[in-house]
């Protein structure tokens, strides 16, 4: 019997590769598809790999008595059901190893442009004008850089930070006290938030994380501090933002992540001049998207085929009896 993969969400073809050359999968990937046509092919699906695109909620599961397992080609599975899927006995897994480089890098590259007013610049010279003292920056070299998650990218980030001449300051919330010690990050964000000449999330979002980022904890932090984020749009109460970035008690932010993507019209953040709006980049390289392809392939075919499972986002269900 041939286990059937549904891919509804376009995946780079080094993924589609291997799933194909894999015995025993029959694979459907006709490219992004639409909420219908995805329903109408999911009652056949044992697995299922999926982007940020395709929301695998309550009414889709309720089509899918087949399915085992659900893969999410990258890292965040906001999209996802996880506990109506532990319900059901599926497992969930993503793929985080891929994206750690380029959305590291990206971080980086968005600090720099803040840093040296780099977009407003150029903007400026495309318009004719020659405004060198109007951008006047900042050196990086010895500025702390706060990071708020170090998990795979804010590490890869710190190092690239330390390159430069950088101190860091790094808290995790999913890190113990003890454990945050040893590992030397300090044990309270507000740490962070005093210490920071320019602040980088990079945490999940979870009750305790979301909107973290408000006026309570701006006024903690620097005057002028740089705020830049590559993680998820609700870590950032958008409005508390918009108004500290106004009073120049933040002195710029650069945001590739939204609450809602697109981000709307209206957003708090759109037309401030000393903030840098990209459409979230940070997966967006060819490396990235092949790794992320090859990483979220093999565990389906490692779960379907041999039963074994990397990166559960959803562990409870590994400890249900088997069906």
């Amino acid at each position: 019997m041939a286990y059937f993969v549904l891919v509804p969400d376009d995946l780079e073809r080094e993924g589609l590769a291997l799933l194909r050359d894999q015995p025993g999968l029959e694979v459907f990937a006709p490219g992004k598809m639409t909420r219908d046509d995805t329903l109408a092919q999911v009652p056949r699906a044992d697995g299922l790999i999926v982007r940020s695109g395709t929301q695998v909620d309550a009414d889709l599961l309720a089509h899918a008595p087949e399915l085992k397992v659900v893969v999410r080609a990258g890292v965040g599975v906001d999209n996802i059901d996880l506990d109506a899927c532990t319900a059901r006995g599926i497992v969930v897994m993503n793929a985080p190893d891929g994206n750690t480089v380029s959305t590291a890098e990206l971080a980086f590259g968005l600090i720099l442009a803040l840093a040296r007013h780099i977009p407003r610049a150029d903007a400026s010279m495309r318009a004719g004008r020659w405004d060198r003292k109007q951008f006047m920056g900042m050196e990086l070299h010895g500025k702390t850089l706060g990071i708020i998650g170090m998990g795979r990218v804010g590490r890869a980030l710190a190092e690239r930070a330390r390159a430069f001449g950088m101190a860091v300051v790094a808290f995790d919330p999913f890190v113990p006290e003890r454990a945050a010690r040893h590992l030397g990050l300090v044990s309270q964000v507000d740490d962070v938030y005093a210490k920071a000449d320019i602040l980088s999330l990079h945490a999940l979002v979870v009750p305790e994380t979301q909107g973290m980022i408000n006026a309570a904890a701006i006024e903690k932090m620097k005057p002028g501090v740089l705020i830049v984020n590559t993680a998820r749009g609700k870590l950032i109460n958008g409005a508390d933002l918009a108004a500290a970035l106004r009073s120049g008690q933040v002195g710029g932010a650069a945001i590739d992540v939204y609450d809602v993507e697109p981000p709307p019209p209206d957003h708090p953040l759109a037309g401030l001049d000393n903030v840098i709006l990209i459409p979230h980049l940070g997966a967006s390289t060819s490396e990235a998207q092949a790794a992320v392809g090859i990483q979220a392939a093999e565990q389906v075919i490692n779960y379907l085929i041999d039963g074994k499972t990397e990166n559960v986002r959803n562990r409870a269900v590994l400890d249900r009896p088997p069906a």
